[in-house]
């Protein structure tokens, strides 16, 4: 089964350019602007790898989506960004990885692809 990775970020051209580098990589790519969004998408969907931005709209902060991946999803990946600020490993949930902004796009590729599960794909209503 192909690999999927939901990329969340409230700026259209950076979650492009993100979503066309991941999507060139072979993985299936989603796409949400906002955390309630991506929790929706991450409800109804397989995915492996979350890379969420830390500012996003709505009171919610990609940090917040990070910690409610770990919790309720553990075997999915997750990849953090900011260009504003630093999220230190004391912040974020165990195994998740920050990328500061501006990044390397092959960086960006480096880490999915090493945060990528073993197993199968997260299954939208499955108990894993």
């Amino acid at each position: 089964m192909q690999k999927a990775v939901l990329v969340v970020d409230d700026e259209a051209l950076i979650r492009f350019v993100a979503v066309d580098v991941l999507e060139d990589d072979g993985y299936v790519v989603y796409e949400a602007g906002s955390v309630l969004e991506a929790v929706g998408i991450l409800s109804s969907r397989e995915i492996d790898v979350v890379f969420t931005d830390v500012d996003m709209p709505g009171g919610l902060t990609g940090v917040d989506l990070a910690k409610l991946v770990a919790g309720v999803y553990p075997e999915i990946g997750i990849l953090i960004t900011s260009g504003r600020y630093h999220v230190g490993a004391d912040a974020l949930p165990a195994g998740a990885r920050f990328l500061p902004k501006p990044y390397d796009l092959g960086l960006l590729s480096s880490h999915v692809r090493e945060l990528m599960p073993r197993g199968s794909s997260y299954r939208a209503g499955s108990s894993r």
